[in-house]
């Protein structure tokens, strides 16, 4: 699948929108809701077994999927902000809380993630953040990126910070 051209047109996320996906090992896609497809502008069809990276926006820094990454595979849940793109192009940020789903016997079913619309106040504190990290990585690599976004945290969780960023 071909990924698209990154447009300045965004989607609106409503209050009332929770997107719902769940994902395999690999990250690609096994179910999603409804919402999910009516914000991507892709269809089930087009999105089942996909990679979820395909919503990947390029103004997202990787160090932040290092970090989501790294930890679902401690078995940890993650809160982050996240710029997706449609399939048009067109782009839409949410908070989202990744988990990993567990079978009866404690091997990993899948992940599932539930996201909803991002706040003003905390999308004027992640744009610059994030904008920042991107630039690191594309200069100085995403080792300088991850140093940045440490010393941003300053000792403190990703989660616990994330969190702190969408209540306010």
């Amino acid at each position: 699948m071909l990924r698209p051209t990154p447009n300045d047109k965004e989607i609106e996320v409503k209050s009332v929108d929770i997107v719902v996906s769940k994902a395999d090992e690999a990250g690609d896609i096994e179910y999603a809701n409804p919402i999910f497809y009516k914000l991507s502008g892709y269809t089930k069809k087009e999105l089942t077994f996909a990679p979820h990276s395909i919503l990947r926006h390029p103004d997202m820094p990787k160090v932040v999927f290092k970090f989501l990454w790294d930890e679902l595979k401690k078995g940890n849940e993650v809160h982050a902000f996240v710029k997706n793109m449609t399939k048009e192009g067109s782009f839409y940020w949410v908070f989202a809380y990744v988990r990993p789903a567990l079978n009866p016997d404690g091997s990993l079913r899948n992940y599932v993630s539930t996201r909803k619309r991002m706040s003003v106040s905390a999308r004027a504190v992640i744009e610059p953040l994030y904008r920042e990290l991107l630039e690191l990585e594309k200069s100085e690599g995403v080792g300088t990126s991850q140093m940045r976004l440490d010393k941003y945290l300053d000792g403190k969780s990703f989660n616990n910070v994330m969190i702190a960023i969408s209540e306010n």
